[in-house]
C-alpha cells in the first residue's frame, strides 16, 4: 500500500521544524545564561562570519546562473560599493545590498549594450 501524495509533505515540515527549531530552543534556554563577551559566544560569532564570508566568496569568484556571465571586475567592484554604501550609511544592511545590487545591474546592463 502505498503513502499518501500529502504525507511527502508532512515529513518535510516535521523535519524541518524538529531540525531548525531545536535549536531556537537551545539558543532560549541557554541564552539567558551566557555573557555576551563569553568564549563561546565570541566562537559563534567568528564562525558565522566566517560563514558569511565564504558564501560571498564563492558568489563572486565562482557564480553559477546569470551571475556567471558577469566578470569579476564588476562582481568585485560591486561588493565594494555595497561595502562602501554599509558604511556610508552608518552600518544599514538594506542600503548596502540594494547598492551592490544597483552597482551590479547596471554595470552588466551597460556591457549588454557594448
Amino acid at each position: 500500500m502505498s503513502d499518501p501524495w500529502w504525507w511527502t509533505y508532512v515529513m518535510i515540515i516535521v523535519a524541518g521544524w524538529i531540525a531548525t527549531d531545536i535549536w531556537r530552543w537551545i539558543g532560549v534556554f541557554a541564552g539567558g545564561k551566557l555573557r555576551e563577551d563569553s568564549e563561546l559566544l565570541i566562537w559563534v560569532r567568528a564562525v558565522a562570519t566566517a560563514l558569511v564570508a565564504g558564501v560571498i566568496a564563492k558568489l563572486i569568484l565562482f557564480p553559477t546562473g546569470a551571475l556567471e556571465v558577469t566578470p569579476v571586475w564588476l562582481r568585485v567592484l560591486a561588493a565594494l560599493g555595497g561595502f562602501a554604501a554599509f558604511f556610508a550609511s552608518r552600518q544599514k544592511v538594506v542600503v548596502g545590498v540594494v547598492s551592490g545590487e544597483v552597482i551590479l545591474i547596471t554595470g552588466w546592463l551597460l556591457l549588454e549594450r557594448l
